[in-house]
């Protein structure tokens, strides 16, 4: 009799915590939590051209010590084009570029107009890194900086109205240059993206020209660029 009350008590504990199971209220299990999506760090390689058109600007320009400096300085405008290679990490990139930078045609003013002329060409390598900022659409915004050495040849400089005076005068420089940007890629392939942007680079002061009275000084040369081109990505073809 003791072992048939045993059962029976025991047969009321299972039944009541199997009612207790199935009452309303009861929690759920905990349901697993997708974990966050995580940015690829390897490094994605890519090689880069550009095309562009630039709107030169200058501070002024000075004589030689004791002449008169001229007025009315315009740089010119013209094309401008480049290469270069880099890498892409998440919302991050850097490359290395070169660019040529075809005559800027300078003009200024002492006596009559244009009486001081010369050409500077230019070119420049920079080290660039940018911030992607988002993708919308298939297009990424982005903005950048970079810094470098720039080669700028000044050539055919003709005046009779400052000094120094003379018709050919050439002279090459090495000069600190600087740059920022901002613009936008758009994936037109899964390894290639086109990229339209602006671009600000400036070179300082340029001498256009020297002799023995001194030297022809453009102020703060710089350029206002518009800019088309692509990044080519290898890392994604082989992928």
């Amino acid at each position: 009799m003791s072992w048939l009350r045993l059962c029976a008590v025991a047969g009321l504990v299972v039944s009541n915590a199997a009612v207790a199971a199935d009452m309303p209220g009861t929690l759920p299990p905990p349901a697993a939590i997708a974990p966050l999506p995580v940015l690829s760090a390897s490094p994605n390689w890519y090689l880069r051209g550009d095309l562009g058109y630039y709107w030169g600007t200058m501070s002024g320009a000075q004589a030689a010590p004791g002449f008169a400096s001229p007025s009315g300085n315009d740089p010119g405008n013209g094309f401008v084009g480049g290469v270069g290679a880099g890498f892409k990490s998440g919302w991050v990139r850097a490359d290395v570029t070169v660019d040529y930078t075809s005559d800027m045609k300078y003009s200024g003013t002492v006596a009559t107009a244009g009486d001081v002329t010369a050409k500077i060409d230019a070119v420049t390598a920079l080290f660039n890194g940018y911030l992607d900022l988002g993708t919308w659409y298939g297009i990424t915004p982005y903005i950048g900086a970079g810094a470098g050495m720039a080669n700028l040849h000044a050539h055919d400089y003709a005046t009779t109205a400052t000094a120094p005076a003379g018709s050919g005068l050439s002279n090459s420089q090495w000069k600190f240059a600087w740059a920022v940007m901002g613009g936008a890629g758009y994936s037109i392939a899964p390894n290639l993206t086109l990229d339209a942007s602006y671009r600000y680079v400036n070179f300082g002061d340029v001498t256009a020209a020297s002799d023995a009275s001194g030297a022809m000084t453009l102020k703060n040369l710089a350029a206002h660029e518009v800019r088309v081109g692509v990044r080519w990505s290898f890392d994604d073809l082989v992928r």
